[in-house]
């Protein structure tokens, strides 16, 4: 939704958005006669023939459920961080990385996402610095290895984020020493850096917990889509998966369509 350009998507245009490619699928459905409705779901029951979703507007009932409430990626909460989405500051380095093409970049985290995603955006960046709250890494050794033998690495150690700042783009990022309090300000060369935030992702799953299996709070399915409860399926972000992006989403939610299609044949 928040994406101001996207690339990574079969099809997409030149210049197209999240938002853009969201109203086009939506504009899509209307011929199938899928009727959109907004409302907020407060409460789920999931198990029986008969599903009910309590919502803020009223009850809805439905004899199979998909569930595609996504994740969120989880925010520094750092001055300027939110300003800046599709501006300078990423949470996708597939997505993004090629237009950091000769700049700046720094990748935030010490994850194993956080220095794999550093390694790729060294195909794109002139110099990758690794912000790491810690003085080591919490990737697995084998890619430490491989992040520390590549030259347009460099991490910076015991530091966090204190401030992005631009004008329209990130051309500044400030950096605070965790044990001497000291803060350094990064300056863009060429008008522009990139901030790379891996710090870990927020699944939309609390309505489900207790009711389905979940996986450091994501929902876990099989290559179907299913859930353990009978008529119950999960496509998208909010699933246990490797790869978080449009397109594996939209082919989990193809599985799950026909996945409850042939469930609803069943029961009759």
């Amino acid at each position: 939704v928040q994406t101001e350009e996207v690339e990574n998507y079969p099809g997409a245009l030149e210049g197209d958005t999240g938002p853009a490619i969201i109203d086009r699928m939506v504009a899509q459905t209307k011929k199938f006669g899928v009727e959109k409705v907004s409302d907020e779901i407060t409460e789920v029951q999931l198990v029986g023939k008969t599903k009910v979703l309590k919502a803020k507007g009223g009850e809805y009932r439905a004899k199979s459920v998909i569930i595609a409430t996504g994740a969120e990626p989880r925010f520094l909460g750092c001055p300027g961080e939110k300003e800046f989405i599709g501006k300078g500051v990423s949470y996708c380095a597939t997505c993004d990385g090629a237009f950091f093409e000769g700049l700046d970049i720094f990748v935030i985290g010490g994850g194993d996402t956080a220095v794999e995603e550093a390694m790729f955006l060294t195909k794109f960046g002139r110099k990758v610095y690794v912000v790491h709250r810690r003085d080591e890494l919490r990737a697995a050794k084998s890619i430490q290895e491989k992040a520390f033998k590549n030259e347009k690495i460099e991490f910076i150690w015991d530091s966090v984020v204190e401030e992005i700042k631009g004008d329209g783009l990130v051309n500044e990022i400030v950096l605070k020493n965790k044990k001497t309090g000291e803060l350094t300000n990064y300056k863009a060369e060429d008008g522009m850096l990139g901030v790379f935030i891996f710090v870990g992702y927020t699944p939309f799953t609390k309505l489900f917990e207790g009711k389905l299996d979940l996986e450091r709070s994501y929902i876990k399915t099989d290559e179907n889509m299913k859930t353990k409860i009978p008529g119950v399926f999960a496509a998208g972000d909010v699933r246990v998966k490797d790869l978080r992006q449009v397109v594996t989403a939209t082919a989990d939610g193809a599985i799950a369509a026909v996945q409850a299609e042939k469930y609803l044949e069943d029961l009759e």
